[in-house]
């Protein structure tokens, strides 16, 4: 890697270029991924988007005029120094405060970088170029305040609020329940079926691990491979399919591990409690987040769960 100090003026200028592009870049995919649920925030990233290329043209007719038409490819990650900028390609959602952040560093590095450059340059037209730039970057500093919570009006931030929740609530909160549900619920008859046919603690232990760690590994699956979130927009898939995979596992392993005691009927007692508690929980989430009325979801997660519990009895016991 280059040092920054051993740069010649056409290589700063040339990498000048470069962060100006890659930013814009970044600001136009922040803008596309907020744009269906937060329109301002997007219009006021495409602003920024356009000024950045405006200093991608004037740094490079500054270029053409002082070096020619060939520029040198040189980027951050090829001089000392740079942070590595994360890609807004990530495994998860990336959400509207998270980019804010992630704008205000990227302008903060920016403007660090020009005020570094005015020191090892001594061209007058490229000091004045590079000075002006500098002096916008701090503009924009003050531009990635102003979209910031605090600065908005309560009807703003009241919109970006409830779109927030519910894009929270369509990308971990419904694949999260909808594992949670399966995992809880549909292992309890493999589980309490081996439980009293054999009387075996470890026997069902095993049973009720396979059974969590098979419905984890299926739902996670089927959540991940429904549809990609592009029309959707209920987020990565990968994500999604974390979420519920992950829940289902919990729901399931949650009432296998009182099993790990060697006493049957306490271990049976203590995971009927268990049950006891995931249906409460589910019922809590659904009223909580899905504004599902507290006693009905009750009744439906309660009397679907007694149902398969005395499935699972009943053919373990025959």
């Amino acid at each position: 890697m280059r040092r920054f100090k051993d740069l010649s003026p056409q290589e700063v200028l040339a990498l000048a270029i470069s962060l100006e592009e890659e930013d814009a870049r970044i600001y136009q995919e922040f803008a596309r991924v907020l744009r269906p649920n937060f329109p301002k925030a997007a219009t006021e990233l495409d602003a920024m988007r356009a000024e950045e290329d405006g200093h991608r043209h004037r740094l490079i007719e500054l270029f053409k005029r002082k070096f020619g038409e060939e520029i040198p490819l040189i980027r951050r990650n090829d001089v000392k120094g740079f942070v590595e900028r994360p890609s807004p390609h990530s495994w998860r959602t990336l959400g509207v405060d998270e980019i804010r952040r992630r704008v205000d560093v990227m302008e903060s590095e920016t403007r660090q970088f020009y005020d570094r450059a005015l020191a090892y340059v001594s061209d007058a037209d490229l000091r004045q170029l590079l000075g002006d730039l500098a002096e916008e970057e701090r503009r924009h500093e003050e531009m990635a305040a102003h979209i910031a919570p605090d600065a908005q009006t309560r009807e703003q931030r009241e919109s970006e609020e409830s779109s927030s929740r519910r894009l929270f609530i369509l990308q971990i909160v419904q694949p999260g329940l909808a594992g949670l549900m399966d995992g809880s619920v549909s292992t309890l008859a493999p589980l309490f079926a081996a439980a009293f046919a054999t009387k075996s603690s470890k026997d069902a232990f095993l049973v009720g691990l396979a059974a969590a760690v098979g419905a984890g590994i299926s739902m996670g699956f089927a959540e991940a491979m429904s549809d990609d979130g592009s029309l959707s927009g209920r987020g990565r898939p990968l994500l999604r399919g974390l979420a519920c995979g992950g829940m289902t596992f919990l729901g399931g392993i949650g009432h296998a591990l009182p099993y790990l005691i060697p006493f049957f009927w306490t271990a049976t007692a203590i995971a009927i409690g268990v049950v006891i508690v995931e249906l409460i929980a589910i019922a809590w989430i659904r009223n909580h987040y899905m504004d599902t009325p507290f006693l009905s979801a009750m009744f439906q997660v309660i009397v679907g769960g007694v149902l398969v519990f005395l499935t699972g009895i009943l053919i373990g016991s025959s």
